[in-house]
């Protein structure tokens, strides 16, 4: 489903099953790192910082970060994995920086989004399970 909405007015211009919940599977990963873009705006977080994890820390479908065990990635670079190719991993990584699904949840709330949530990491939800 949709809602096309007018910035300006408020006013829904268009929508398609509106009222129905679907689950957001990859598609969070740009709100994701909209969040982590915004603590760089507010100097809580540096787009250069490295981030260093582990063979244990990779989840299934992670084409860039399995790459690079050996030296880490920069949260940019991770931001950048994250939704250019979908990377699962890079997603978990910017999700710790932020504090864990519940702390999504509460950036949007705090943009003025009360229905989107995130309750689960990668690639647990996937699955869209209530």
């Amino acid at each position: 489903g949709y809602i096309e909405l007018d910035l300006n007015s408020g006013k829904i211009l268009e929508s398609f099953r509106p009222e129905e919940r679907f689950p957001m599977m990859s598609t969070f990963k740009v709100l994701l790192c909209g969040a982590v873009l915004s603590r760089v705006d507010a100097g809580q977080e540096q787009l250069g910082r490295r981030i260093h994890y582990s063979q244990n820390d990779l989840v299934e479908y992670s084409p860039v970060t399995e790459k690079h065990l050996t030296d880490g990635m920069t949260v940019r670079e991770l931001c950048s994995a994250a939704i250019t190719m979908s990377d699962n991993t890079a997603a978990n990584l910017l999700l710790t920086t932020i504090g864990g699904p519940k702390e999504l949840t509460a950036f949007l709330h705090n943009m003025g989004d009360h229905v989107t949530r995130l309750d689960r990491w990668e690639p647990e939800l996937n699955e869209a399970i209530p």
